[in-house]
């Protein structure tokens, strides 16, 4: 049942190009006020999806909600209450800087102050600017502010900090969680994961246009990331003290180097053992997955390009 907070719901979306599926069966919901993240290879369906919900494309079945709308019908009433960053964007490469944003504000009732805009992105020194000669990450800045001119309840971001440099980047982190905290829901596109672990306060990961696995990161982690290993040196003997403790699966013990493999707390429990036993291994060191290990382990994603689809049809 749709939770009265949820802002989208994805139930059952199909879509295929000829013989390829691009969606296949995926389901979601997206609660209002959160940041949520879509993660997948190349040709996992990230983009066609998000495409459907914003009434860009045409599922061939399924049911979508967004704010309550049926995005195929509601054309014009969600690009209305929604901003967007295409993945695959461009302006002409004459207009300058300030007109693209004033002429996108023109074109939206009760518009955003648009010089503001220029602030918040880091573009003020780029305000005459024209299109054709800005950076690429400039240009993704651009057309992220130009996706924010309308106040938007819901902002798309396609794969967005593509060609900005780590600062900008991160400057730009800082202003989606301020879009957030402003009470707009994010849906963010992403193939970075330190900015999905940053951001997200859960994720989607798709594969061959499945989700695969949903939760926050954190989740992910837990449920799809093996074992905790805790390892240390000590003088302990055989152990015993450690194999009793309830979060252990293993112990394994080389002369003073020792390598435990838990679930859960482990580390936590294992630490206030040793204490218990007067011990304080200044060596101690936790490793657990990574957000990174956890998708590659769901998506078998090898980064050459083996699951990209073909070149999607206009809609």
């Amino acid at each position: 049942m749709l939770a009265v907070t949820a802002v989208i719901q994805v139930d059952d979306l199909h879509k295929s190009y000829g013989a390829t599926r691009a969606v296949d069966g995926v389901s979601f919901q997206v609660e209002r006020g959160e940041i949520f993240g879509i993660l997948g290879p190349n040709g996992a369906g990230k983009t066609t999806s998000v495409e459907c919900l914003q009434g860009l494309r045409h599922p061939d079945s399924g049911t979508l909600r967004i704010l309550g709308l049926d995005p195929a019908h509601d054309v014009r009433e969600v690009k209305r209450r929604i901003g967007s960053q295409l993945q695959e964007s461009a302006l002409p490469d004459r207009i300058k800087v300030w007109e693209a944003l004033e002429l996108f504000a023109s074109a939206v009732p009760g518009a955003s102050d648009w010089e503001g805009l220029l602030d918040d992105w880091g573009l003020t020194a780029k305000r005459n600017a024209t299109y054709a000669s800005l950076s690429g990450g400039q240009k993704q800045r651009l057309l992220v502010a130009l996706s924010l001119v309308n106040s938007p309840e819901i902002v798309f971001l396609d794969e967005m900090t593509t060609g900005m440099d780590p600062l900008a980047r991160r400057v730009a982190w800082g202003l989606i969680e301020r879009i957030r905290d402003r009470g707009a829901t994010v849906i963010l596109v992403t193939h970075f994961m330190d900015e999905a672990e940053r951001l997200c306060d859960r994720i989607a990961v798709v594969s061959s246009g499945k989700v695969v696995a949903l939760g926050s990161p954190e989740e992910l982690r837990r449920e799809h990331g093996g074992a905790t290993l805790v390892r240390f040196s000590a003088k302990i003997g055989d152990g015993g003290f450690l194999k009793k403790i309830k979060d252990v699966t293993a112990v394994r013990i080389d002369g003073e180097s020792v390598e435990i493999e838990g679930t859960g707390a482990v580390a936590v429990s294992v630490a206030a053992a040793l204490a218990a036993k007067g011990l304080a291994p200044v060596d101690f060191e936790v490793a657990r997955a990574s957000l990174e290990d956890v998708y590659l382990l769901l998506t078998g994603d090898t980064g050459d390009g083996s699951d990209e689809s073909p070149v999607e049809e206009a809609p």
